[in-house]
């Protein structure tokens, strides 16, 4: 989802989002161009609903998008369903954010590969045990040998303490489970986001539609739970009974990369020298995608030093 409204809880978070969500279109059409890789990629907004008794803190969170000018439009009593017929009937009100959307996050994924392979990149899949910086350059020591690089890029997601042997305790990026359900119904039978208090459901335009998503301290367990898929399917009845009717298609894990304020770190180790950190986004990896790949290759490229980086340095955990 690229949805920097609904996810900014507090400023800096959503400044971030707010000057990457600006740079996508343009970031789409240069990746489209470069790739010949298909991904879905959709700015029709997001509509926030409350059900039962959630109406006061939606209607909060519309001031707080008054008051900072951000487009927006409160939809509340039957408008709400002129809106979105499938919504469940104890919804009363809803938000609806114009320039919020989302992107299949796998095929932009293979799509960038492709791209990076285009320019001439390499790419080798051994395990990473650790890496390595001196005044002479750096180098990654992975499982079939030694990588000399002019300069380390470490983007091991949840993994990233232990690829930069960090020995303190708490570790500043940690693993948080999440469980998604995919679903299948005959045809799409929402537009646009939906989000709930309790799910949100991205819809797809085949009818294919995405159910997330449990937030769990874990550790690195990456196993489904019956638990965890029963929460979201009672979430997403409740949001949509319609969903009743889809296919169940199948669960997928992941382990977002936490920090302790839960702001990425990008930028510049204070500690290894020619080694760079783009890793703790949590829950906005693909929102922050452009703006993370700007930063990281101006600060490599020496082509400027930008404002945001003030809010991501490693240097506020000792990086």
């Amino acid at each position: 989802m690229l949805a920097p409204y609904s996810e900014g809880h507090h400023s800096s978070l959503l400044r971030l989002g707010v000057a990457s969500l600006a740079l996508w279109d343009d970031f789409v059409d240069r990746l489209r161009g470069d790739s010949e890789v298909n991904f879905h990629y959709e700015r029709s907004g997001t509509l926030q609903v409350a059900c039962g008794e959630g109406a006061d803190r939606l209607l909060a969170d519309a001031a707080g998008y008054a008051e900072h000018d951000v487009r927006h439009q409160w939809i509340e009593g039957d408008a709400l369903y002129q809106v979105e017929p499938s919504l469940g009937g104890t919804c009363r009100a809803g938000v609806l954010l114009p320039t919020q959307g989302y992107v299949a996050a796998s095929a932009v994924t293979l799509a960038l590969a492709d791209a990076a392979r285009q320019q001439g990149a390499l790419f080798t899949t051994e395990r990473v045990l650790g890496i390595h910086s001196d005044a002479g350059g750096a180098a990654v020591k992975t499982s079939d040998g030694t990588i000399d690089a002019d300069a380390i890029v470490l983007a091991a997601g949840s993994w990233s303490s232990g690829v930069a042997g960090v020995t303190v305790w708490p570790p500043p990026v940690t693993p948080v489970r999440g469980q998604l359900l995919h679903l299948k119904a005959p045809a799409r039978f929402v537009s646009r986001i939906i989000w709930g208090a309790t799910c949100y459901v991205v819809p797809w335009p085949d009818g294919t539609m995405l159910v997330g998503a449990t937030v769990e301290d874990v550790g690195f367990d990456e196993q489904a739970t019956a638990g965890g898929v029963r929460q979201l399917l009672n979430a997403v009845h409740d949001l949509l009974p319609a969903s009743a009717a889809a296919t169940f298609v199948d669960v997928r894990v992941g382990l977002r990369p936490k920090t302790p304020d839960e702001l990425p770190i990008i930028g510049r180790s204070s500690t290894m020298r020619h080694v760079y950190h783009a890793t703790g986004h949590y829950r906005n990896g693909v929102l922050l995608t452009p703006l993370t790949a700007k930063l990281i290759a101006d600060l490599i490229l020496e082509e400027g030093d930008h404002g945001e980086l003030a809010l991501t340095s490693p240097l506020r955990f000792g990086l």
